[in-house]
């Protein structure tokens, strides 16, 4: 239990930069192509003040990165003895291709400037923000096999790797990476809609807020839409692969027609719920039929269910926040385009408001797809329990999640005063730039005479 929570400690504290970083070097492509096609100070300005927050955030996130990786050698050796053949693959092309693509092109950026072309630049901004969903795409691949393997045998005790693109390609790869992206976007767009909002409050930079603010909206407004679908491919996959893990979803305890789909609601003790649901709900959504089967908690023996309130409880608000989402955006653009939102300060409050709900959203549905999965830390394959490293204590890691603790406390508070700093600031060089390139313009012809 103590290696689980560390595990989801470090996990979910490295999350929180994953989706600031993925969001903001969206608009860091954004601003550099506005710059690369007006060539105006002030949109280099812009370009220049979201690579600085990129860098901030991507810099501790590679930190903790490591730091996560490090636990599969220590707190779950034999878990990496039992998928090593398999991970090996994904986690090295993230660190070859990713990473590396990520990190070089970010040199560029910071230091490249006045040294290579425009356009090289430019497509630099964009093979930063490639290399950051590429590397998302290799961590979903390695988690995705875990939740849906494919592609090996056993041997000797082991998996091993038969087919590398059965193995990437498996069934939950594809939904699990494009709803984990839209997720990590929307919470993106919610953090540059939050700064937009905080020079509106302060009446400051509004260009710049004005247009980004647009920028964020109609991103967000529009992912949050498609949200939903995506989220019912995936829940069709696991329906169907991890007809459990579906059942805990919705408290599904027996095996029924007509499932009801609970819009929110609290397992009871004797493993019913109370709830508003929608009735026949769940057996729509599966199988656009009343009379469609779902597989319910009783199809596996009691030790093999996953702890079902933690996991319903986490479904659940992940989606309610998520349909919040949808309403903030889309009143919001509607009141950007009416040309009230600059005036409307609670609107504004609300905003940055929702850029830490974006990300207990995400934690949510982390937490719901790995709580409820358990007992299995391979679904079908290894339990949880067998995965553990035997030779650490508990005292072990009572002393290192404590340092974690303190480390990840000092990290975040340089983060968040970094991060700030640089909002607080602001894209001021534009004025600057402006007011240089006055200077040292050529007076036009005929002036003197």
């Amino acid at each position: 239990m103590l290696a689980r929570i560390q595990f989801a400690f470090t996990v979910g504290y490295h999350f929180i930069f994953v989706p600031i970083s993925i969001g903001v070097g969206m608009m860091v492509v954004f601003a550099e192509r506005r710059y690369y096609k007006s060539g105006i100070p002030a949109d280099r300005a812009a370009s220049n003040f979201w690579i600085k927050l990129f860098t901030a955030t991507f810099a501790i996130g590679v930190a903790t990165g490591i730091t996560m990786e490090f636990a599969f050698g220590t707190n779950w050796a034999e878990y990496s003895r039992f998928v090593g053949n398999i991970f090996g693959a994904p986690l090295a092309a993230e660190g070859l291709i990713a990473f590396f693509l990520e990190s070089t092109f970010l040199g560029i950026l910071l230091f490249g400037r006045k040294k290579v072309s425009k356009r090289f630049y430019y497509i630099s901004a964009w093979l930063v923000w490639i290399g950051s969903l590429l590397s998302a795409l290799w961590i979903l691949i390695a988690n995705s096999w875990m939740q849906t393997p494919a592609g090996y045998r056993i041997e000797g005790g082991k998996a091993v790797l038969t087919s590398f693109w059965e193995a990437a390609l498996n069934p939950s790869t594809a939904p699990r990476y494009f709803h984990t992206i839209a997720a990590t976007l929307i919470a993106g767009c919610f953090v540059v809609a939050g700064v937009c909002a905080y020079y509106m409050l302060k009446k400051r930079h509004l260009r710049f807020a004005r247009s980004f603010m647009l920028s964020a909206l109609s991103v967000g407004l529009l992912l949050s839409l498609a949200m939903p679908f995506i989220g019912h491919w995936g829940a069709m996959v696991v329906a169907e692969y991890q007809p459990v893990k579906m059942a805990a979803f919705e408290n599904v305890a027996e095996t029924q027609t007509n499932a009801p789909l609970y819009l929110f609601g609290w397992v009871n003790g004797d493993g019913s719920t109370t709830g508003v649901s929608i009735p026949s709900g769940l057996s729509l959504m599966l199988g656009l039929d009343p009379e469609h089967e779902v597989v319910g908690l009783d199809s596996v023996a009691p030790a093999d269910r996953p702890p079902v309130q933690l996991t319903f409880q986490s479904y659940h608000l992940m989606i309610a926040l998520g349909g919040l989402f949808i309403l903030v955006f889309g009143l919001a653009i509607v009141m950007h385009i009416l040309k009230r939102l600059e005036n409307a300060k609670w609107m504004q409050w609300l905003l940055i408001a929702c850029i830490p709900l974006a990300l207990l959203a995400i934690n949510m549905g982390w937490m719901a797809a790995e709580v409820g999965r358990q007992p299995w830390v391979v679904q079908g394959l290894m339990r949880t329990t067998d995965g553990v490293s035997p030779l650490v204590s508990a005292g072990e890691i009572w002393t290192t999640l404590g340092l974690f603790g303190l480390i990840y406390l000092v990290l975040f508070i340089a983060w968040i005063r970094i991060f700030l700093g640089i909002i607080k600031k602001g894209p001021e060089d534009a004025a600057e730039m402006l007011q240089t390139e006055k200077t040292v313009a050529p007076a036009p012809a005929g002036a003197g005479r």
